[in-house]
């Protein structure tokens, strides 16, 4: 009987966890173990995330059935589409009191006009991180995106640089380098893109999603294209590591992607209690500066600001000066027929 009255409680303990779980789905490495874990004894919840490394990735999961989800992280052209398809439940702004934290020009942003449904969470530049030390060596420049697009220079790089495996992140540098904007749609213009990515992809070693934050932090790779915050945990790796080597990271001059990320509610989501909860307390200066702190992600928290260590702060490639802002594009969301073209391309790239 007392094994039975055991059983029983184990099974009414497993099962109130379970209601009591916070499921996000999320891209990869954006929230520390330490925040989460702070939240875990607040809400005596717990919270269990799947990670994606791009947004098409996570929409194409979501179109496939994934359901489930409490709190998505998509960036601004993502929220933008998971709006037009309904997908997003709408904020209860009065469960959200420190809303206020957030600086007003993160707010009314384009894809969410009042906020409805998102609440700006970070946001970081694509851009190129690079081994310091031996690109100094072969006396190669760090500010351009002619560095994993130019024959001239990749021949001293072969093998030995990645780019992301996201085909409007990779379109965007190309068009950004070939002096159009990211939101380009001309076909010829994309195809002059398509044909510039073709002639520099002989000279990568891969595309790369989030395995070259390793890679480039010991050394098997002196390129890399990707997110500012992931440049910054790579730098801090080589360093932790004691590498002979630095890594560096900057915004080329010909422009690059600004993503701003957001929380949002997914409606097949079962706790937007918990999703509330968990949104308002990341919102809070404290725990806001983590994402700064911990992860190296420009951070849209007023809040936070005075929390955020000097050294992060004063990066120009986490936190760009007003002077380049003109510089920084959003992507947004196309069109179906454009989209079906730009994975075509995307088809031809990848199979060249």
């Amino acid at each position: 009987m007392k094994r039975l009255y055991a059983a029983i409680l184990l099974l009414l303990s497993a099962q109130a966890l379970a209601e009591d779980t916070l499921y996000v789905y999320n891209w990869n490495n954006y929230i520390s173990a330490e925040t989460l874990q702070r939240f875990e004894a607040h809400c005596s919840c717990r919270v269990k995330q799947d990670y994606y490394s791009d947004n098409e990735e996570m929409l194409a999961k979501l179109d496939a059935g994934a359901a489930g989800y409490d709190i998505l992280v998509p960036t601004g052209n993502a929220v933008e589409a998971l709006i037009r398809r309904g997908a997003l439940r709408p904020l209860d702004k009065a469960l959200l009191p420190n809303l206020r934290n957030l600086k007003p020009e993160f707010m009314n942003a384009w894809y969410d006009p009042g906020n409805r449904y998102s609440v700006p969470y970070a946001y970081s530049i694509t851009l190129l991180g690079y081994n310091v030390e031996k690109l100094r060596e072969l006396g190669l420049p760090t500010d351009t995106w002619a560095l994993i697009f130019e024959p001239r220079y990749l021949a001293k790089l072969k093998g030995k640089v990645t780019v992301l495996n996201s085909q409007r992140e990779l379109m965007a540098a190309a068009l950004r380098y070939l002096g159009y904007g990211v939101q380009e749609k001309d076909p010829a213009k994309w195809n002059e893109a398509k044909n510039l990515i073709v002639r520099a992809k002989p000279y990568w070693a891969s595309f790369s999603n989030s395995t070259y934050i390793k890679d480039l932090a010991i050394g098997n790779i002196w390129v890399a294209h990707g997110y500012s915050n992931d440049m910054y945990r790579a730098q801090q790796d080589a360093a932790t590591a004691g590498r002979p080597f630095s890594i560096g990271f900057a915004t080329p001059r010909e422009g690059a992607v600004l993503a701003v990320d957001n929380f949002v509610l997914h409606k097949s989501g079962k706790r937007p209690d918990l999703a509330h909860q968990f949104i308002d307390f990341m919102l809070t200066g404290a725990n806001a500066a983590d994402i700064s702190n911990l992860i190296g992600a420009g951070n849209p928290n007023g809040a936070a600001t005075a929390r955020i260590r000097p050294e992060i702060a004063a990066n120009p490639a986490i936190f760009p000066p007003p002077q380049d802002m003109p510089r920084l594009e959003m992507l947004r969301d196309f069109d179906v027929q454009s989209r079906r073209i730009l994975s075509r391309l995307w088809t031809e790239i990848k199979v060249r």
